[in-house]
């Protein structure tokens, strides 16, 4: 766990998000970059929309629909692979963001199953 989203964690998360954008990716978890905190970066805008980056540390999902949906999932860890995984439609999270607030967020869609893509990786789940 992270106890305070410090200098060198904001150092990690703008990292961690140029590494995703020049991989062409939509989302990151430190494990992925050879670092074990529990931090994940998404930005699940569509080509031509404004970024629209979240960063988050030790991001906890707290409520999951029953309603699943299916994606065909990619992942920077293994160029030109995918595979349809079936997760929970819409989730309700929280984390600490780059200034060290606590957010929570509802997600759904795309959004909802990256950060739930991202979040496997933290738990040592690859794919």
């Amino acid at each position: 766990m992270i106890d305070e989203v410090d200098e060198s964690v904001c150092l990690l998360m703008n990292n961690m998000l140029d590494t995703m954008y020049a991989a062409k990716g939509i989302g990151l978890a430190g494990p992925q970059v050879g670092d074990l905190r529990r931090v994940i970066v998404v930005d699940c805008a569509i080509k031509g929309e404004k970024p629209n980056p979240l960063k988050m540390a030790n991001p906890e999902i707290f409520e999951v629909s029953v309603q699943e949906c299916i994606h065909d999932e990619g992942c920077l860890s293994f160029p030109e692979h995918y595979a349809q995984v079936a997760r929970p439609e819409s989730i309700r999270m929280r984390y600490l963001d780059e200034t060290n607030s606590i957010k929570e967020l509802d997600a759904t869609g795309i959004l909802a199953t990256c950060i739930q893509h991202e979040m496997d990786h933290l738990q040592g789940i690859l794919f």
